[in-house]
């Protein structure tokens, strides 16, 4: 009797100290899917696209309401002089109008409608795309389970060191350069990347992050010191043309004179400013063009 009692109470420790250890092996994680999502640019593509229609989509929509709308003012103002079948019949295309928008919203934003079609088509291939790749970290990294932190998964705590949204996202960019890599350097550009641990990345995107904004920071100041030297060369340009504009109308003014003076017209004319044109007199220019 004593030996089985200490033959049980030896097999529930190990139990328990089996179960325990199985407990500290299981690997959780979680992601947050609207954050990645977001971080995708093809998906804030997609998103756009989307907007796109959905505005026209309510612009549509809209311009039935405004019409009909406009009908319904008219038939108020008009009911008094309309016979009671002209009024049957404008209320009956009022109606016929409010059903074809009733219609039309529904065909745009009803269930089964346009809009969830479009969505599940611009949208499903980059969700499925991300599935794909948190399956490939959760075999690659050996966990048991994965979570959607902005799913409708109840997380009253979740430690920040189990969150592999940016392993995901990471991975994602990844297999995006992999596609646009064109030349071998590129390649073995990304394949030393993604030897990387997460942290190390990190730190080479911020390298990356800040050598870049250092080159954006350098052509923009390039561009400023263009900008004004276009300034300076367009007023230097506009006070040239303004002078040569000068010199050509006093030029034409002495040509006139001088053609005034050999046909025994009145220089200047009655109006003009008197004076004989600057460069001298119109003799003298008469009797160098004579020379």
């Amino acid at each position: 009797m004593k030996f089985n009692k200490l033959f049980f109470l030896a097999v529930a420790f190990l139990s328990i100290t089996f179960m325990a250890q199985a407990q500290r092996s299981v690997r959780i994680g979680y992601i947050d899917m609207d954050y990645i999502l977001e971080s995708v640019p093809e998906y804030q593509e997609a998103q756009t696209q989307l907007e796109g229609k959905v505005q026209r989509w309510k612009v549509d929509i809209d311009k039935m309401q405004k019409g009909i709308d406009q009908m319904k003012l008219d038939l108020a103002n008009e009911r008094v002089l309309l016979t009671k079948e002209l009024i049957d019949e404008r209320d009956e295309e009022i109606k016929f109008q409010e059903t074809e928008m009733l219609d039309y919203q529904q065909a745009r934003f009803g269930p089964g409608g346009d809009l969830l079609i479009q969505k599940r088509q611009l949208i499903q291939p980059i969700q499925d795309q991300v599935f794909n790749i948190v399956q490939e970290v959760a075999v690659n990294k050996k966990y048991d389970f994965i979570f959607d932190k902005s799913a409708d998964v109840v997380m009253l705590f979740a430690a920040e060191r189990n969150d592999i949204s940016d392993i995901v996202l990471r991975s994602i960019n990844r297999a995006s350069k992999r596609t646009q890599a064109t030349s071998k350097q590129d390649k073995n550009d990304i394949e030393k990347r993604d030897a990387l641990s997460l942290e190390e990345d990190k730190e080479v995107t911020e390298r990356d992050i800040a050598t870049q904004a250092k080159k954006d920071e350098r052509l923009s100041l390039l561009e400023q010191r263009q900008k004004e030297r276009d300034s300076i060369r367009a007023v230097k340009k506009a006070e040239f043309d303004a002078k040569r504009a000068t010199l050509l109308a006093e030029r034409q003014r002495r040509k006139d004179s001088i053609l005034a003076v050999r046909n025994g017209e009145t220089w200047p004319p009655s109006g003009s400013p008197s004076g004989p044109p600057q460069g001298g007199s119109p003799d003298e220019e008469e009797g160098e063009g004579d020379n």
